[in-house]
């Protein structure tokens, strides 16, 4: 009996002619997908107005993805893509980062509640509940691609991944952050649902910091480094840029019990007065 799972699954699900179609791709598809899914329902839920979540989404596709591959450029390879401006550009050669994602959807969700007219932190408690969700599909792409894996590990749960030649069997630390983010996910929206939306201004962007990043910093401890420059730090790049952001949830949370203001759209407002 094998102590280790073997794992040699060829990332692309098709092709046809120079187009191929891949399982990170449609991870990343279902991410997006599903969270509309979500979203959708707070909109009919609370009462916002028609065009509110088609805009929400433009924004939030859009900062996602220039934040994560700016955050991988910038954070991880800077010498390079300083030097070379235009490789940047090069997104399908791969190259994102998820805290670089979290600042990117900040920057879109500041931007959008501005020209909407309603308080960031309305937007944000609701978006980071589909956040949590689509981070999920997106490790379970990185597990497809067979990277961003750990280290070796004796576990009966360790992968082998068999197309980048691995003799060993490493940590499958996309699978550690993909169920930790649905454990996340279920437990916030389940907190929405029972505060019947009615939730403590920043209480959910709080946890949801907390939570995830704290989930990340620990998994960082069995996860390889992912540049050179990693192996000489006690903590690595992805655990250094955990810390503020766990700390931004400690003061959200408390935020939210300081101040505990509840923000009603200006739609159900008016349907209220209306009736």
């Amino acid at each position: 009996m094998l102590a280790y799972i073997p794992w040699n699954v060829d990332p692309e699900i098709f092709r046809v002619g120079p187009l191929a179609v891949r399982y990170y791709g449609l991870m990343w598809a279902l991410a997006f997908y599903l969270g509309y899914v979500v979203f959708n329902k707070f909109v009919k839920k609370e009462g916002l107005k028609e065009g509110f979540l088609d805009s929400l989404t433009v924004y939030m596709v859009v900062g996602t993805v220039i934040g994560a591959r700016l955050g991988h450029c910038l954070f991880y390879e800077p010498e390079y893509y300083l030097s070379h401006p235009l490789e940047i550009l090069k997104i399908w050669q791969g190259g994102l980062a998820s805290h670089g994602a979290a600042i990117g959807i900040l920057v879109a969700l500041y931007l959008f509640a501005r020209k909407q007219k309603v308080p960031m932190i309305y937007v944000v408690d609701r978006v980071v509940i589909t956040v949590a969700l689509g981070g999920a599909f997106i490790r379970l792409g990185n597990l497809m691609n067979s990277e961003i894996y750990g280290v070796q590990t004796s576990l009966p749960w360790g992968f082998l991944f068999v197309k980048n030649n691995e003799l060993f069997p490493k940590h499958p630390t996309q699978l550690y952050e993909a169920l930790s983010y649905f454990l996340i996910f279920f437990l916030l929206y389940f907190y929405y649902r029972k505060q019947d939306g009615k939730t403590r201004t920043g209480f959910i962007f709080g946890v949801f910091l907390i939570l995830l990043f704290t989930a990340r910093f620990l998994i960082e401890y069995v996860k390889e480094p992912q540049v050179e420059f990693e192996k000489a730090m006690a903590l690595n790049m992805g655990q250094w840029l955990s810390v503020p952001f766990i700390l931004a949830g400690v003061f959200f949370v408390v935020y939210s019990y300081i101040k505990p203001n509840i923000f009603i759209p200006v739609q159900e407002k008016i349907n209220k007065k209306g009736k």
